[in-house]
């Protein structure tokens, strides 16, 4: 009878604004795979990239795990900071002793500065009609 081996794999949820990231972290060679498609054609910014492995350095876990996610909703920059949550969460799941260091570098807290909405009857969110006192 095969003897049946558990990958450790971890997952996690991170959001930023209205982007939100299913993040999948297993034992590996520090591959990331994000929409199907390599960090590098996903984030063509490589300021986006090193933003996203921000809290593998902070873990010293740099080419330690492999990242296979999904992300949708905000922009590009939104997606980025969402799957940098979502990594630091599961590296939280993976590693408990992790969380004071990851806290300390600000990357387990969500940003949730959102755009607000329209009010009805108004042209803005903020914005009025002009007060006409006749």
């Amino acid at each position: 009878m095969a003897v049946q081996t558990k990958i450790a794999e971890y997952m996690a949820t991170g959001r930023r604004k209205t982007a939100v990231a299913r993040v999948r972290l297993a034992l590996g060679v520090g591959k990331m795979i994000i929409n199907g498609r390599d960090v590098d054609r996903y984030f063509n910014s490589e300021a986006l990239t090193r933003y996203i492995q921000q809290p593998f350095q902070v873990a010293d876990a740099v080419k330690r795990y492999d990242v296979l996610a999904n992300v949708h909703g905000g922009g590009l920059a939104s997606q980025a900071g969402a799957l940098r949550h979502g990594i630091s969460r599961a590296l939280v799941e993976a590693d408990p002793d992790l969380k004071a260091a990851l806290k300390e570098a600000g990357c387990l807290t969500r940003d949730s500065r959102m755009k607000e909405r329209k009010k009805a009857g108004q042209p803005g969110a903020r914005k009025r009609f002009q007060f006409s006192k006749r």
